[in-house]
């Protein structure tokens, strides 16, 4: 219990940090919402200074933070320069699409890693393992929006298999069609998210199960006759699923960040295309909303995988 509120003060102290840092970044950056207004000669000073005043931006920096961080305790992260919509009510109308991804790509790549990388390793200098560690290597090499174009090109334009961009069809659908229809949308971006994670996490867990197939344990448990299988399932996985868990808990990050660039490249409205778009027109308080909803839920995912990894293993807690 105290190790839990410990990582909830944590998580919390981690967040004001954050929000400092990225408030001073945000407005330390050369130009500002009103850059445009500025040089349009039908806009007078007087315009923009009233403008400034209703935002709140004529303050110092200090009480513009401090005044966030009050409307950020009630859950309220402002009016939108852009839309004048509210910046909760935007980002949660796209969090669940970004939600998705990122989800649906981590468990595909903790699984998929997890067979190819023991299947490398079981599999030592043979034809197998070569070609898994090609695949781990292209993987591991490759841009995320040059694999996004190469899709689009390949599965999109020639085969025809996949739509271009978007989150649903013209047509409009009801039902389980449309969840089906969402589906077959978001299969090339969350098909990148896959291939690029996979890269580091095969290379890390072919590793891992080299060193395991070495140890005294394992030699001792092959000597008593034991199955593949038991082998498999008593001996090495064991040993695997802890550092495995703590390595995609620090790669939640990556995947977040990433759909930043694979949703503006595909056209799907999640969060991290309306960062990219709040981030071209200084929109402050969409990007702050989205920056401090981004790092809770990365701060939020590396603490269950800490809670997991005590599962796993609970002497872990008497360190």
């Amino acid at each position: 219990m105290t190790q839990l509120f410990t990582k909830i003060f944590y998580i919390f102290f981690m967040l004001l940090l954050i929000s400092i840092i990225s408030f001073l970044a945000i407005h330390s950056a050369p130009n500002s919402f009103f850059g445009a207004g500025e040089l349009n000669p039908n806009m007078t000073k007087e315009a923009i200074e009233k403008l400034k005043a209703v935002y709140g931006l004529d303050k110092s920096l200090s009480m513009q933070y401090i005044d966030w961080v009050k409307n950020l305790l009630t859950l309220n992260f402002g009016i939108s320069f852009v839309s004048g919509q509210d910046v909760s009510a935007e980002i949660l109308k796209r969090l669940p699409v970004t939600l998705v991804m990122n989800i649906t790509a981590l468990i595909a790549v903790f699984i998929l890693s997890l067979y190819l990388g023991v299947k490398s390793a079981l599999s030592y200098e043979k034809k197998i393992d070569y070609i898994i560690r090609q695949i781990s290597l292209v993987s591991f090499s490759m841009p995320s929006f040059y694999l996004a174009l190469l899709f689009i090109i390949f599965f999109a334009l020639k085969l025809e298999w996949f739509p271009i961009a978007g989150l649903h069809s013209v047509e409009a659908k009801e039902g389980f069609a449309n969840y089906l229809d969402m589906a077959w949308h978001l299969a090339l971006p969350v098909g990148v998210m896959i291939f690029v994670g996979l890269g580091s996490m095969i290379i890390y867990i072919r590793s891992l199960t080299l060193e395991i197939l070495k140890s005294d344990y394992y030699y001792f448990a092959l000597s008593r006759g034991l199955s593949k299988k038991e082998l498999l399932r008593f001996y090495i996985l064991p040993n695997l699923l802890p550092p495995i868990i703590t390595l995609l808990g620090l790669s939640l990050p990556g995947l977040i960040g990433g759909s930043v660039i694979l949703e503006s490249i595909f056209g799907i409205e999640g969060m991290g295309q309306l960062f990219y778009i709040s981030a071209l027109s200084r929109d402050y308080p969409i990007i702050m909303g989205v920056l401090i909803i981004t790092a809770f839920l990365t701060l939020l995912g590396n603490m269950l995988a800490d809670i997991l990894l005590l599962r796993l293993n609970p002497y872990m807690q008497r360190g």
